[in-house]
């Protein structure tokens, strides 16, 4: 682990690397304790390079045996060790050589996780982003694309499958009892896509054709006796193959396609080309150990990682400021693909509804995750321009805010321009290492073509600015001239350490396209006329400060429905009443924009009700939420998925970060009375909706329809749980008892433990007897009660005492420790609370600096609490920064929020 502190690295400073290197062959003598690796890289030097120009590479927690030039072992005087590089001056001629190097790492004694570390019984890689340096020297940097061939030993006993990047080219036993396999990947493709795993797996495996009539081989591996928990994953695999030939062209191009499940990963997944390695929660699933939600999660994640094929792949990119490239357009897919797969097969309103849902979905995790990055000190453009640490920066902002960058400029040249783009990236850049402006280039070279005289010249600085911007929107209706003026203003406030700048930062206009209806008073949609014809949804492209548009023979004053489909990731600004908003509710027929007036009623009443509290006045009426939500049970024409998002309040992060100062106890306060009120006031409601959706058996389905039941009769059970009705506490145990799946039983076990922790006590002692040995499914029931209200820091304490918790593992860290200062505030912002963050990220950086440098940005916006949690989080970043041997992951983002 390094410890000292990291220098900033300058996207300006880029500069090619002085070599090329067409080709490496890797040879592993493969054991837990100690490996060997022998590599042969053929160097030759790259157009406009001196010859006799150094050769670096990078290289970290090895141990060197030997190097070779051209066949000929170096003396050391003959090149330079370094911590964590190698470097020598090559021969003068300029003609190609080859860099012949023996090393060894130590697998078992890596707790990053990243590099080559052992899992269980098995070894596991990881090299995104910088990890292929603790397997090998090895110039490791994005724009060095290679061709792989891969030979890998191992005792057959401990290792008897054997697999690498590419394609199988022959096995064989060997004299000395060992066994071998020869892999060879026909693409270049940069360090971090090399992949290895060895082991001892089941596999489930299918033939698919491909469009062009190729035979192809999908497999799935996991560990012994977890066979048929990956059916799923295989049959997502076989679905993801296939919509990428149909939506956008794109086929697998390698004879073979691996996934192989993990125990212990720190993502969800990565795409190391043809054999990608995922986090077992994104795998396995069965109807008794996985919920509705887990089974669209590895849907959702095996399609990413498949679309990084291409999208990452064949284009990578130039270097790390660029990762938005592949990561931001691949999110954008796999937001489309799972789209696709809920809304396959069904009727037309059926499936524009399921659509909706998952936009809802996406839409939700960018605002409690993006938003709160974009105004904290760790706020980054896309594109970052610095970094100290680059496993700092996979983020939201690169991952979700980059798909809506993407999703923006889909919209703005509609479903066959942006395809007509993608080709065109394709054929312009295919076998290249890239950079954003590339991507863009392509895409504005078609919506050129569409509006003449026309370009993304402002859309570019989505790439380069940091923060979310505002749009304040305001309408004037003349009734005489029959015209309605709207009126769009935007502003991009500082964001991060931008707000320390003196003078203040000003930044430019952005390229925004605001999605917009009219909606007359009695809740009727009202076409827009323009010239080519009438349209219920208009675009409104805003490149200015402050422009204005006149809509013309309009007959009646409208509510403007805005930001549809969520066309633009903006914070909207407007003069919309309670009873516009309202009427938005009950009769938008855009599912989006109905959703987020029903959530904007409900931040206001929640807002409405911490102002209350504060000022010792009376709590505002629940009126206009009440009838909202009464319409809302009462719709029958709205799918179960959409209505449980409709009756969902906003989470509480959420409401914290709405609020000004941050007040996480008063939020918490507002929102837990709101819920209690929303239950016991509807409860006939709640109790009617929850009975009229039973469960009468059948084989389970994760399809949308049954999940949608399921996810609304959870709801309707919370909601009789928080108001305290008569006979809800009976109705969750015979939910626990008798449940049909995971959804259901952990449904009830989450919401005994929400609002009746007195009676939960036996169903946990029934779940964990029958789960204790499946860690997947143990790792939920950890989730549930640390997130529980009544779980303080002495109660997440005992969970860690117990024999089940492994601070090594992620996903256990995961579900206790993170869930717990992430989803517990009412106990977190607590002096013991506080404490106890700082105490788990020193114990996490200890082992695993990646993980701990997540958990490290719960407090990044602390300086805008209100005082006492505000103090309380700054001592506690000031005790993690003043520990001796802080990794440079966490000493990056804990200094950045000290500012």
């Amino acid at each position: 682990m390094r410890t000292d502190t990291a220098p900033t690295i300058y996207r300006q400073d880029y500069a090619p690397y002085p070599y090329r290197l067409p080709q490496v062959r890797l040879e592993f003598d493969l054991a837990a304790e100690s490996t060997r690796v022998r590599s042969e890289l053929r160097f030759e030097l790259a157009p406009g390079s001196a010859p006799g120009t150094p050769l670096v590479l990078q290289g970290e927690d090895l141990e060197l045996v030997e190097v070779r030039l051209d066949g000929r072992p170096l003396d050391a005087g003959e090149y330079q060790l370094a911590d964590d590089t190698l470097s020598l001056i090559p021969p003068g001629h300029g003609k190609p050589f080859t860099i012949g190097i023996v090393s060894l790492c130590r697998p078992a004694e890596n707790t990053t996780l990243m590099g080559l570390y052992v899992s269980g019984d098995k070894l596991f890689t990881q090299c995104e982003a910088q990890g292929f340096r603790r397997i090998t020297w090895f110039p490791d940097r994005p724009d060095v694309m290679a061709r792989f061939e891969v030979l890998l030993r191992a005792d057959p006993a401990a290792y008897p499958l054997l697999l690498s990047n590419g394609n199988l080219i022959e096995q064989a036993a060997l004299p000395d009892g060992r066994h071998q396999a020869l892999w060879r990947d026909p693409h270049p493709k940069p360090s971090y896509l090399f992949a290895l795993v060895a082991g001892d797996f089941d596999c489930i495996e299918r033939t698919e054709t491909t469009r062009s009539g190729r035979e192809v081989l999908l497999q799935v591996y996991s560990d012994k006796g977890y066979r048929e928990q990956t059916r799923w994953a295989l049959d997502c695999l076989a679905r993801a193959l296939h919509w990428d030939e149909r939506r956008f062209g794109l086929e697998l191009d390698l004879d073979r396609f691996m996934v192989v499940a993990a125990r212990d990963f720190n993502m969800g997944a990565m795409e190391n080309k043809g054999l990608n390695i995922f986090n077992a929660a994104y795998v396995l699933a069965d109807p008794d150990t996985a919920t509705d939600a887990a089974y669209r999660g590895i849907e959702a994640v095996i399609g990413h990682e498949y679309f990084h094929n291409w999208t990452g792949n064949r284009v990578t990119c130039r270097d790390w400021f660029q990762l938005s490239l592949k990561e931001g357009l691949t999110v954008f897919r796999d937001q489309e693909f799972s789209a696709d797969m809920l809304a396959e097969g069904l009727p037309p309103a059926e499936a524009a509804s399921a659509r909706a849902v998952k936009r809802i979905d996406d839409v939700h995790t960018l605002r409690l995750a993006q938003f709160p990055e974009d105004a904290g000190p760790m706020a980054h453009p896309i594109r970052p321009d610095s970094y100290q640490e680059i496993g700092n920066f996979y983020t939201a902002t690169i991952y979700e805010k980059g798909a809506e960058v993407i999703r923006m400029q889909h919209t703005l040249l509609g479903e066959a321009g942006f395809r007509a783009g993608m080709d065109e990236y394709f054929r312009r850049h295919d076998g290249q290492a890239v950079t954003c402006d590339a991507f863009v280039d392509a895409m504005e070279s078609v919506y050129a073509q569409q509006n003449p005289g026309q370009d993304f010249s402002v859309f570019r600085r989505w790439y380069a600015q940091a923060g979310t911007p505002r749009v304040r929107v305001s309408s004037h209706y003349d009734p005489a001239a029959r015209t309605c003026r709207i009126t769009l203003q935007q502003q991009c406030a500082p964001a991060g350490l931008e707000v320390l700048r003196t003078p203040p930062v000003e930044k430019p206009p952005l390229h925004i396209p605001v999605a917009i209806g009219l909606i007359d008073a009695d809740g009727q949609p009202m076409p827009i006329r323009q010239e080519n014809g009438t349209r219920d949804t208009l675009i409104l492209e805003l490149r200015q400060a402050s422009q204005t548009w006149t809509l013309t023979d309009i007959p009646r004053a409208p509510i403007l429905s805005l930001l549809r489909g969520f066309s633009a990731p903006v914070i909207l600004e407007t003069d919309r009443t309670a009873n516009d908003l309202a009427l938005l509710a009950r009769h938008d027929p855009d599912p989006f924009a109905r959703w987020d007036a029903v959530q904007e009623t409900a931040h206001r009443h929640l807002q409405d009700c911490m102002r209350a509290e504060r000022d010792g006045a009376q709590p505002p009426a629940l009126d206009t939420l009440l009838a909202i939500w009464r319409a809302a049970l009462d719709d029958q024409a709205l799918s179960p998925a959409y209505r449980t998002r409709l009756l969902a309040l906003p989470a509480v992060r959420e409401v914290i970060d709405r609020s000004e100062p941050m007040d996480p106890q008063a939020a918490v306060s507002a929102w837990t009375r709101t819920r209690q009120a929303l239950g016991a006031r509807l409860a006939q409601d709640w109790r009617a909706m929850y009975d009229s959706l039973v469960d009468e058996g059948g084989p389970y389905s994760p399809d949308p329809v049954s999940s949608g039941r399921r996810a609304l009769r959870n709801l309707a059970l919370d909601n009789l749980l928080a108001g305290k009705a008569p006979g809800a506490v009976d109705l969750a145990l015979a939910q626990f008892r008798q449940a049909l799946n995971m959804t259901e039983s952990l449904g009830a076990l989450t919401a005994l433990l929400q609002h009746a922790p007195q009676d939960a006590a036996g169903p946990l002692a029934d779940f964990h007897a029958r789960w204790h040995d499946d860690p997947l499914v143990l790792d939920r029931w950890f989730g549930a009660q640390a997130s529980a209200p009544g779980c303080t820091v002495a109660g997440v304490r005992a969970l860690m005492a117990l024999p089940d918790f492994s601070l090594r593992n992620p996903n256990r860290a995961r579900a206790v420790v993170f869930r717990f200062c992430l989803d517990n505030p009412g106990n977190l912002h607590t002096p013991e609370g506080y404490d106890f963050w700082a105490e788990q990220v020193l114990a996490l950086d200890a082992l695993n600096p990646e993980i701990a440098a997540r958990l490290s940005r719960a407090f990044d916006n602390w300086a805008r609490h209100e005082p006492t949690a505000r103090a309380g989080m700054q001592a506690a970043l000031q005790r993690v920064l003043a520990a001796p041997s802080l990794s440079r992951n966490v000493r990056e983002i804990v200094s950045k929020a000290l500012g």
